[in-house]
């Protein structure tokens, strides 16, 4: 089983890494055009993107890997939502707080329209939910999914947009 998802991980951060430098041929990205203030500006935002998909790239080697209420921020063998997210958002020099209501104030607002990959969303659901309250958070992954852990099976990708999810969404921040 270890050795399964061993290879599962491998195969994605090898897909992540094609389709990464895929697209940048693709859009002819040239780190050497950062001369004018519009070059600098989308210079940002492209770092942005760039940094956000990075960190969904490296939370997505974790698919699969269980869900535990709690778990320590010591150890990657399991994850709750916010020692998750901290996790890797702490890969790339991103230091968030320990929980997903203290994560909640990190960084800026950003609407449900405007959401890029490594967006912050949150959500209030399951049994210590109001509908007000922060309960759960998870890392905006593009296309309209997010990447979080709840539950079986661990970390997973779900679809923003329906079911619970749609439901129980409250906002988003960017804090990158």
């Amino acid at each position: 089983m270890k050795q399964k998802q061993l290879f599962q991980k491998l195969v994605t951060v090898g897909l992540c890494a094609t389709i990464g430098f895929t697209a940048m041929m693709a859009t002819g990205a040239d780190v050497t055009e950062a001369s004018s203030s519009k070059s600098n500006s989308v210079s940002a935002s492209s770092s942005q993107t760039s940094k956000g998909q990075a960190i969904v790239n490296y939370g997505k080697t974790f698919m699969g890997t269980p869900y535990k209420f709690g778990a320590s921020t010591k150890t990657t063998k399991e994850f709750d939502c916010s020692s998750f997210t901290k996790h890797i958002f702490g890969k790339y020099g991103v230091t968030l707080p320990r929980t997903s209501t203290d994560q909640s104030k990190m960084g800026v607002s950003v609407s449900k329209s405007n959401l890029k990959p490594g967006d912050l969303v949150f959500f209030s659901s399951g049994s210590r939910a109001n509908g007000k309250n922060v309960t759960h958070v998870a890392v905006y992954a593009g296309n309209g999914k997010i990447l979080h852990t709840y539950g079986k099976p661990g970390v997973t990708m779900s679809d923003l947009n329906s079911g619970n999810w749609k439901k129980t969404y409250l906002f988003a921040r960017r804090v990158i």
